[in-house]
């Protein structure tokens, strides 16, 4: 069992619902885009009313097949304002989603929880001194700068074991630590450097993560981010993400029955419903 911002995780817990808040106009789901400070109230306020159990603001988009890096300061200025905004009116936990350092002290320095890293604390050499600084919880996503060759599965466990003692050198508590194996984030080719290059399919791979949860968790608990992501829509042959609600609470419920703890969505309430019948599954 983990506790990520006071919030109990795994074990005999309910499955917990992180929410999304995207705050990047390049996203690869414009309709989860907002950008003004009503949009972004009215958003949260929204997903608290369905269910969430926390809030993962994203400053920039992180998709591998769209050229979307932006500075540091445009990220951390987009993901300050929502947090401002979010702390007026709601006790949720928040969560960044960032893997650069300034971003997350910044983050940090306003009272932010927890750090969801999708380089699981490798892309930006100083980020493991700013998590030493200020211990949050952390989600750690698997993730290498460099191809990888092996079996998907064996291959998550590696990446996520490589992050996993990065937090043991940093002295953060493994009660504090979600893993995330990092679905779309494997890629043949992309256009930001935020993926790990495989040699084979990434659907395929995606699919493989889904099946094999239980033997990727670690003792872990483990979070989950499906929603409306491209495997989905090459399954479904829908490549506008709008159109892959359903495809998505599909691939959450499994996700569910094979053990995922977390589940990071666009979609609080649709998932809520899913994650309550899906756990009544499990009893």
């Amino acid at each position: 069992m983990a506790k990520i911002a006071n919030v109990s995780v795994g074990n005999k817990h309910p499955v917990r619902i992180m929410g999304i808040l995207n705050t990047s106009p390049e996203s690869f789901f414009k309709k989860s885009v907002n950008t003004s400070n009503i949009s972004i109230k009215n958003t949260v306020k929204q997903m608290e009313d369905e269910g969430a159990d926390f809030i993962d603001i994203g400053g920039m988009s992180t998709a591998p097949y769209l050229p979307t890096l932006v500075s540091e300061n445009v990220e951390s200025k987009r993901i300050l304002n929502a947090i401002k905004i979010i702390q007026n009116f709601t006790n949720l936990p928040i969560s960044v989603d960032t893997c650069r350092a300034k971003v997350a002290k910044d983050a940090l320095e306003f009272g932010v929880e927890i750090i969801n890293d999708i380089s699981g604390l490798k892309y930006d050499v100083e980020m493991q001194q700013v998590i030493s600084e200020y211990k949050p919880s952390l989600i750690l996503c698997a993730f290498d700068s460099k191809t990888v060759l092996d079996d998907s599965v064996y291959a998550a466990k590696k990446l996520l074991g490589e992050s996993l003692n990065i937090a043991k050198k940093l002295c953060i508590p493994s009660e504090k630590i979600v893993l995330d194996p990092a679905i779309g984030f494997f890629r043949k080719t992309g256009k930001s450097p935020f993926f790990t290059k495989i040699k084979s399919d990434y659907v395929k791979r995606d699919l493989d993560i889904l099946k094999n949860l239980s033997s990727i968790k670690q003792n872990f608990p483990i979070l989950i981010s499906v929603s409306n992501k491209s495997f989905i829509g090459n399954i479904l042959r829908k490549s506008n993400p709008t159109d892959r609600l359903f495809g998505s609470i599909a691939a959450e419920t499994v996700s569910v029955l094979n053990g995922a703890d977390i589940i990071r969505t666009h979609n609080v309430g649709a998932t809520k419903d899913a994650i309550m019948i899906a756990s009544q599954l499990l009893k």
